[in-house]
This record gives structure tokens, C-alpha cells and sequence, in this order.
């Protein structure tokens, strides 16, 4: 017997998710050609993820032949902010507070228990490279593509995760209407990047990305490096100015520690093991802890009290690395926060990033006007 897609709504949002739709699994050619266009004018940035194989990722059959219907899904996110504690931290972007895909997964999985039951092949997708979400969310009538890039999802807005149940079920699909444009004229999140990265609507510019660009590898790009701010792990600013997130009225957070805020003096402090047993499950350039010590160095730098000798301790500390990302930040952090006195130490440093770093020219904190976006 083959379930309705009423029967697999009803599972899917008895099992947590927020929405739930269906389309076929027919290709998305439009978003591959937008993949690619934007890939070859690089906006990609290098960022691999649905970037890294268009055809596959928007072609369902390339992960399931034979598949007839995606059954999308959607889980709400929207948490409060847990209290700042005190002393230098940095933010957490709400989407990795607490694992929502993990609940995400559980929701479809309900779905796809249901349909493998039935002698089906059912496999969920979720933040996978194998399956544009966002595609399939809009084409499953979910939500509307926002100008954010982000899917709104009506009565909820843009704080979902997204992900999919591709089966061969012979589920009955409805013609699907798309969802009306619910962002009009409102053009806030272009507005409010704080980076300019939303470069018109719906297209993201990810060399502009703060939250990409603290999961690229290298050199953190120094234009951008006061207007992270004290974002440690991804950027909610498009989603905090969107006035459907607004309007709701958010459920206490679950998140501990780590969760909304990272005291960044104590994982500072810590060694290259325990670094990544406390925040290695964020995504990290080829796991390699050194990428994680440059963003907290950049964000020290901006939030920093250098009157507190632990600040200095840890600029001290990362000055010695034997890492020349770490040191080259750490030349960054020390001249941002007014520790010129400590840059002795690298003054006869051979590496390239170290020495472009002791040339520049830099701008003390103090002496940054408010707003400004340059180094």
C-alpha cells in the first residue's frame, strides 16, 4: 500500500518538522544553470558543497535511479538567545547552536521508515551535497525563495534547515502552486549584510560571506576582518533583520555550552586535541585547528580588552605558533588591540603572510570609526 502524501505530512509533523511538501524528482535544470553561471563568475569562492558536482546535485536520479518523488521537510530552528556571559566572546550563529539536523534526520527518517515499510527504497538527504534543498523546498511549495537566498517557509520564515526523502514510491503528487513572494518590496537583508555579499536578490556573493569565509581556508581577507565583528561561526544578520523572523515569538534555547557563545581566552588556551574535542563539530578547513585559532585571533582582536593581561597572554602565545596563519592573525590581533610591544617577536620572521601582515598598515580599534568595514 502506498501512503498518501496527507498520511506523510502527518508523520513528518508528528515527528517535528515545521512543513512538510512533495514534487517530483525530476531534474532542476534552472538551478544547475545558476549553479554553474555563478561558479564561473566566482561567487563560489571556492566553496564546494552543491558547487562541487551541479549534475548531481540537481539531478535526484544521479543518487537514485529510478526515483519518482521527493518528499521535502522542514524544521523550525527559531530559538532565543541564551544571556552573553561576560568577558571576550565570540557569537554563534543560531542554525549551530544545538544539531537541528540531527532532529531534522529523525523528522524525515519517520517518513522514510513508512515508505521502506512499504517495499520501497526511501533515502533521506540532508545538508549533503547530493541534493540542492532549497530547490526542492520551493518546488514543493514549502516556502518562497527569499532575497536572501534563504527559502522562507510562510508562518515561520527563513529559520529552517531543509532536507528530503528521495523514494521510488509511487506517492501521488499534487500540482503545487508556487508560494506567493512574501518579501515584496523589502529589500532588509541586502541592506543589512554587513558585508554587501547579498549583490542583488537571491545571489550571494561568498568571497563576501562571513560565514563562508570562516570555513574557507588561508588567509582571513582583511577587509573583512572588523566587520566580523565578534562572529565566531557563522553570520545570522540577513535572517535577524528579515521581518518574518521577527515576527515570532521564539522558544527558550536548548543550547550549552559553546552553544550561542565561545569564551574565546579559555579555548584560546587550549591544545590542538582539545580544541577540536570542543569545536571541532563545526565544519573546519581540512580539520585543521590552526584555521580555527586565525577566526578566534580575528575576533580577539575586535573584542578584546587589552588592558587584561590574558589578552595579551594569548596574542603572546599565538605570536609563537609555529604555525604562520596563527602568527600572521596574531600580528593582526596584537596591532588591532594597541600590542605593538609584543611584535618583536616576529620581527625577523621569514614567512610571506607574516611579513605582509608586519607592512600593512593598520588601523587601532580606538581609531576605527564606527561601521567601518576596513582594516
Amino acid at each position: 500500500m502506498v501512503p498518501t502524501l496527507s498520511e506523510l505530512e502527518s508523520i513528518g509533523l508528528a515527528a517535528g518538522l515545521c512543513a512538510v511538501g512533495a514534487t517530483t524528482a525530476d531534474p532542476f535544470p534552472a538551478t544547475r544553470h545558476d549553479l554553474e553561471t555563478r561558479k564561473a563568475r566566482g561567487l563560489h569562492a571556492g566553496m564546494q558543497f552543491t558547487y562541487r558536482n551541479p549534475p548531481r546535485s540537481t539531478d535526484p536520479h544521479r543518487t537514485l535511479p529510478g526515483a519518482t518523488v521527493l518528499v521535502v521537510g522542514a524544521y523550525d530552528y527559531q530559538r532565543r538567545e541564551p544571556a552573553r556571559p561576560a568577558g571576550p566572546v565570540g557569537r554563534v550563529a543560531a542554525y549551530s547552536w544545538e544539531d537541528h539536523y540531527a532532529e531534522l534526520r529523525s523528522g524525515l527518517e519517520a517518513i522514510a521508515v513508512v515508505l521502506r515499510t512499504g517495499g520501497h527504497r526511501a533515502v533521506v538527504l540532508a545538508d549533503q551535497n547530493h541534493l540542492v534543498d532549497r530547490a526542492a523546498a520551493h518546488r514543493a511549495g514549502i516556502g518562497w525563495w527569499g532575497k536572501s537566498s534563504n527559502v522562507l517557509v510562510p508562518g515561520v520564515g527563513s529559520l529552517v534547515v531543509l532536507g528530503a526523502v528521495l523514494t521510488d514510491a509511487p506517492v501521488a503528487v499534487p500540482a503545487v502552486e508556487p508560494v506567493d513572494d512574501g518579501c515584496r518590496s523589502c529589500t532588509r537583508c541586502l541592506d543589512g549584510c554587513p558585508t554587501g555579499a547579498i549583490i542583488e536578490p537571491g545571489v550571494v556573493d561568498a568571497a563576501r560571506c562571513l560565514a563562508w569565509l570562516l570555513q574557507a581556508d588561508g588567509i582571513f581577507p582583511v577587509g573583512h576582518r572588523i566587520a566580523l565583528g565578534d562572529r565566531i561561526y557563522g553570520c545570522d544578520d540577513c535572517q535577524d533583520v528579515c521581518p518574518p523572523n521577527q515576527v515570532r515569538r521564539r522558544r527558550p534555547s536548548g543550547a550549552g555550552d559553546d552553544g550561542a557563545w565561545v569564551p574565546i581566552l579559555d579555548v584560546l588556551a587550549l591544545t590542538d586535541g582539545a580544541l577540536m574535542d570542543r569545536l571541532g563539530r563545526w565544519y573546519v578547513p581540512d580539520r585543521d585547528p590552526a584555521f580555527l585559532r586565525r577566526n578566534l585571533l580575528v575576533v580577539l582582536g575586535n573584542v578584546g580588552d587589552p588592558r587584561d593581561p590574558r589578552v595579551a597572554d594569548a596574542v603572546r602565545a599565538a605570536l609563537g605558533d609555529r604555525r604562520a596563519v596563527v602568527r600572521a592573525h596574531a600580528v593582526w590581533a596584537a596591532r588591532r588591540l594597541g600590542l605593538e610591544a609584543l611584535l618583536g617577536m616576529v620581527e625577523a620572521d621569514a614567512d610571506p603572510d607574516v611579513r605582509a601582515e608586519l607592512a600593512r598598515v593598520h588601523v587601532p580599534r580606538a581609531e576605527v570609526p564606527s561601521g567601518s568595514a576596513s582594516a
